[in-house]
């Protein structure tokens, strides 16, 4: 098996990756470097569903501590611009997940942000590869989308905490919001 180390920002979004990555002959080690993560409680509780699923799997998990500043600084002037500010929230993650890569010895990195439909892949996938050759490591890029409802159904089968918003604070108010119109709109469909 050869060694990767596997960003993961929570415990649902590991499962197929995690699988997957297994079936092409690699052995991850999970980075849990999540800065963006907002509030605290949060943070906490997706780390503990990840931690939990990770031993039940024998798979080790290093968890980057938690600095949000590092998030602030990162995003800063660019919280109006989702389609930046995501481009800098995935290159501080990888990042702090590509040092513990190099402080390991491990030549390569992947991530779990791969998985989720809400994410741009074609732009997560630039971010991956300019921290991974800044870095010198090689990047196992995979786009497990197409195994995304299959990470839900397990999730849920688990009884897995699953949060919805990605993770920092503009997107639980995004999050919130779109939750709120979609609710409108269907009590004035059913009144009309």
């Amino acid at each position: 098996m050869k060694p990767v180390v596997l960003h993961a920002c929570c415990g649902p979004c590991l499962l197929e990756p995690l699988d997957a990555l297994r079936a092409d002959g690699f052995e991850p080690l999970v980075v849990y470097a999540n800065p963006n993560i907002h509030p605290l409680a949060e943070y906490e509780r997706r780390r503990d569903v990840l931690a939990e699923y990770a031993a039940g799997a024998e798979v080790p998990v290093v968890e980057v501590p938690y600095d949000p500043v590092l998030w602030l600084e990162a995003t800063a002037g660019l919280w109006r611009d989702p389609a930046e500010r995501c481009r800098a929230c995935w290159r501080l993650r990888l990042t702090l997940a590509a040092c513990v890569a190099v402080e390991r010895g491990v030549g390569t990195l992947a991530t779990t942000l791969t998985v989720s439909p809400y994410q741009d892949a074609q732009a997560l996938d630039e971010v991956a590869r300019e921290v991974c050759e800044s870095a010198g490591l090689a990047y196992v890029g995979r786009d497990f989308r197409s195994r995304y409802q299959e990470a839900v159904r397990r999730s849920k089968e688990l009884g897995m905490y699953r949060q919805n918003y990605c993770g920092c604070m503009l997107s639980e108010v995004v999050a919130a919001r779109t939750r709120a119109e979609r609710a409108s709109r269907k009590a004035q469909a059913n009144r009309g």
